[in-house]
């Protein structure tokens, strides 16, 4: 027992060396194009609508920039089809009786510092799509438009949650 507690260190320790180095190697590139969504407060209600909104545009934009070969072309079709993205939002908000009003704006827009995975994303003015609902006072959501780092889970549509088997056991048994 001794000997499996001791290799299971071994490789935990081993585990979480390796994940920092993935974790420092994964970067935004430069010319990525973010999405934001920023609903009108951290009420239950403005906080549901956001994510409504963000699930239909995780959907579209999927299916918008899925043959996108480069930020430019990414651009091009955000651009062309502004229309048609501010209309898939504004049926969310009409679906959910919201009233608050609504921007949709592509161009560069401000983010907030913010810490994803162990990783320290600098705030600053990023090209990407920004979705203001209402005042847009609330906690907001944002991910990587192009190259896709988001939008690969809206084709299968399900989260995909990665674990450690190593880490499943020294959690259960420490």
């Amino acid at each position: 027992m001794k000997k499996t507690i001791i290799f299971l260190i071994i490789i935990s320790l081993f585990y979480m060396f390796i994940a920092d180095v993935f974790a420092e190697n994964i970067k935004i590139p430069e010319d990525a194009i973010r999405i934001r969504v920023v609903p009108n407060s951290n009420s239950k209600y403005d906080q549901a609508v956001k994510g409504k909104v963000k699930n239909e545009l995780e959907t579209s934009m999927y299916n918008l920039l899925k043959k996108a070969k480069n930020s430019d072309e990414a651009r091009e079709l955000i651009e062309t089809n502004l229309t048609k993205i501010k209309t898939d939002v504004k049926e969310v908000l009409d679906k959910e009786k919201y009233d608050k009003g609504y921007k949709v704006n592509f161009g560069y827009n401000y983010f907030p510092q913010k810490e994803y995975k162990g990783i320290t994303y600098k705030e600053g003015y990023y090209e990407s799509l920004l979705v203001t609902l209402g005042e847009g006072k609330g906690d907001n959501w944002w991910c990587v438009l192009f190259p896709p780092l988001c939008l690969i889970e809206a084709e299968e549509n399900t989260e995909t949650e990665y674990k450690s088997l190593v880490k499943e056991i020294l959690d259960k048994y420490f």
